[in-house]
């Protein structure tokens, strides 16, 4: 199933994708819900970000090529994580389909993409075990992990480069009945395939990282964690359009403008 969240009447409202339409619902797919009778063209209506998390959570330098990009730009010695290392993100920062990613005046040309999976959470949850920890998540949707790279490195934390309004795209929708092992990522800079991997190629999976989490942690039901993002990254810049896509989920696709 697929869910989208979007603005119906001035107010944000959810509902079931089917093909091109959209079916509006009573409810949420995070509680009881029942579909309505109408049926909206998805090129209606104005999506929104599909969750608005209580807590965002990141999987950070997660995927092994990547790692090693990371470490050569900062000069640093190439080491994989050794466990599921979860840090956080701003709700401030998230925006949706369509919606433009906003380059600061001040910041410099190293803007970068990262295209992410995003599990969803969808019951409360603590203590999971390997074989339950994926009965936690509602669904799958995508997230392009935007990072200024200069203040990454100078910032003593990333509150500014991977925080920054408008730098969190997230949808289009959530998508439930997804095979990890199947998934493909690919991240396009106005239409040229700049990034395409094994989506379920990481270092630690969703489970390690459900597991982990929540032997610490309580994770509710619309919390989100970002998965990270495999091998080098671009610029982007004034004008351009970042797509990412995953198969069987969708495509997230976001023009690009500096502020002035």
């Amino acid at each position: 199933m697929r869910w989208a969240r979007f603005e119906q009447n001035g107010s944000p409202a959810y509902g079931v994708v089917e093909g091109d339409e959209i079916i509006p619902v009573r409810g949420s797919p995070f509680e009881m819900w029942e579909r309505t009778a109408a049926r909206l063209p998805i090129a209606s209506v104005k999506l929104l970000v599909p969750v608005v998390p209580l807590t965002f959570y990141a999987a950070g330098l997660n995927y092994a090529e990547h790692v090693r990009e990371a470490a050569e730009k900062l000069g640093l010695k190439v080491e994989l994580p050794t466990a599921a290392d979860a840090g956080y993100r701003a709700n401030n920062a998230l925006i949706a389909q369509g919606e433009a990613i906003v380059i600061p005046e001040d910041a410099t040309e190293q803007v970068q993409y990262e295209g992410e999976l995003v599990a969803v959470i969808g019951r409360k949850c603590k203590h999971l075990a390997r074989e339950n920890a994926l009965s936690a998540v509602l669904g799958y949707t995508i997230g392009n992990d935007v990072s200024e790279r200069t203040w990454q490195k100078s910032d003593r934390t990333l509150w500014r480069a991977k925080n920054t309004d408008t730098f969190k795209p997230m949808g289009p929708w959530i998508e439930t009945n997804v095979k990890l092992d199947e998934l493909v990522t690919r991240v396009r800079l106005n239409g040229e395939e700049r990034s395409v991997f094994p989506t379920n190629h990481m270092v630690f999976g969703v489970v390690d990282f459900l597991v982990a989490m929540t032997k610490y942690l309580t994770l509710y039901p619309g919390d989100v964690l970002w998965m990270g993002t495999e091998g080098a990254t671009a610029n982007m810049k004034h004008g351009d359009v970042c797509e990412v896509e995953i198969s069987g989920i969708g495509t997230l696709r976001n023009p690009v403008v500096r502020a002035s």
